[in-house]
């Protein structure tokens, strides 16, 4: 009888016991993921795709394909009333023509982080500081004049994609959460 009773006592004290860590366990906050909130924070700014003249000795040489888009603060960029487009791309023209960031006698030498970090640097001293987040360099590509006859004399069949400076990231549109 004795057995039983304090067999009875154990059972009680181990689902007591369970129960209570169980409770502890749910209550207690779930780790947040760091990376996974500041991308919540964020808004993709989808960039455009622009055209820039290579222009060595008074004459163009061929010109640079490239597609930039951003990722920005939600909040800081609801009181942005400039136009993202046209600052981006004069922003792009600075670093490609203006700065030579891309020495096409090099393709080897351009450096991706120092193109990424200087166009979010010059964006966040006009814009105000931490409205871009991320830099996403979706193209980057040189076609020569020569590219462009060819690619013209063919009709187009086959046309020469030119020389890849940067291998692009690609970029989705988020999906709608159903507000």
């Amino acid at each position: 009888m004795v057995k039983l009773l304090l067999t009875g006592l154990w059972v009680c004290v181990v689902t007591l016991g369970a129960v209570y860590f169980s409770v502890q366990m749910s209550a207690a906050p779930a780790p947040v993921d760091e990376e996974a909130r500041k991308k919540e924070l964020l808004e993709l700014v989808r960039g455009e795709s622009i055209t820039i003249p290579v222009i060595s000795d008074g004459a163009i040489s061929g010109y640079f394909l490239s597609r930039v888009s951003f990722m920005m603060d939600k909040e800081k960029i609801k009181g942005v009333k400039l136009p993202m487009t046209e600052l981006t791309t004069d922003e792009l023209f600075t670093l490609l023509i203006g700065n030579k960031m891309v020495d096409l006698s090099k393709p080897g030498a351009f450096e991706l982080e120092k193109f990424r970090s200087s166009i979010k640097d010059d964006l966040n001293k006009k814009l105000g500081d931490g409205l871009v987040a991320e830099v996403l360099v979706e193209q980057l590509d040189y076609l020569s004049k020569e590219d462009i006859r060819n690619n013209a004399s063919r009709g187009n069949k086959n046309p020469n994609p030119g020389k890849k400076i940067v291998e692009g990231v690609k970029v989705e549109e988020p999906k709608s959460t159903g507000h």
